[in-house]
């Protein structure tokens, strides 16, 4: 049930890394759910953490899509490593890249887990609205049929 509450996973990422210093916390967070709690990136930073986020921007809630289509599902793009850029603002170790291909996925994880090894790393990966896997599209079935039955008259 991890994609049905969104806005969980920055959040959940701060506290794992904060709990496991000694790890390097890696998260995948789509760009709605970022939106929810994106400021706990700052809170990522004054702590020194080196998580490394990939954040998946599709253009909306691609799962909330597939439960029950409609336009409150496509959100404000944003310029998100340019926002966690203005949150680092030069203070601690921080890393953005914006990436738009296999290639440059490929050099950014590199630069991450090498050069940038010691910074919190933010890589952006621009994917296709309609880019997702069959079981996500599998599950958002499902739920729909679920939330589409009628009440339990009990």
């Amino acid at each position: 049930m991890q994609y049905g509450s969104i806005g969980w996973s920055v959040g959940a990422t701060l506290g794992y890394a904060q709990a496991m210093p000694n790890k390097r916390v890696i998260a995948c967070i789509g760009d709605g759910s970022f939106q929810v709690t994106a400021q706990d990136v700052s809170t990522m930073i004054r702590c020194g953490q080196k998580t490394i986020i990939f954040l998946i921007n599709n253009g909306g809630y691609t799962i909330e899509v597939e439960i029950h289509d409609g336009p409150y599902n496509v959100i404000k793009n944003w310029n998100y490593t340019a926002f966690v850029d203005a949150i680092h603002n030069g203070e601690g170790k921080c890393w953005t890249a914006k990436v738009r291909c296999e290639e440059e996925l490929v050099k950014a994880i590199k630069t991450a887990t090498n050069e940038e090894k010691e910074s919190f790393c933010f890589i952006e990966v621009i994917v296709h609205k309609d880019d997702t896997s069959k079981e996500l599209l599998e599950w958002g079935s499902r739920v729909s049929a679920a939330n589409s039955r009628p009440p339990n008259p009990q």
